[in-house]
């Protein structure tokens, strides 16, 4: 079973398999050990990485609902037209439109950091 809260509930999932499939999940408690994780955080953030790895580093802010759709059109047309030498978290983070756990957060998802969430 694993469980998360979705805009103040809590939402379960079960998860059936067979024995073919112990091997992955002997894999995920394995990683769980190293992370210090439950198995339903491990199961979780291989999802979340799984859908959010090729997406750009302002649409994962936009998912984690820590950025809105307006405030990355901004930074999008900044970095077009003033801060054409810098990235996008760093002009998100300079205009106080994210904070920097947010941005390292999403960096991790996209496979981009080597800090482990």
């Amino acid at each position: 079973m694993t469980g998360f809260e979705e805009k103040g509930a809590i939402v379960q999932t079960t998860i059936y398999y067979n024995e073919g499939d112990s091997y992955l999940m002997k894999q995920v408690d394995a990683k769980g050990r190293r992370e210090r994780k439950s198995r339903s955080a491990v199961i979780l953030s291989i999802l979340e990485e799984h859908f959010e790895r090729e997406k750009k580093l302002g649409e994962i802010l936009v998912d984690l609902g820590v950025l809105s759709h307006a405030d990355l059109a901004r930074g999008l047309e900044l970095q077009k037209t003033k801060f054409t030498d810098k990235l996008l978290g760093d002009i998100l983070l300079e205009e106080r439109l994210v904070d920097p756990e947010a941005v390292e957060r999403a960096l991790i998802i996209q496979g981009r950091s080597e800090t482990t969430p």
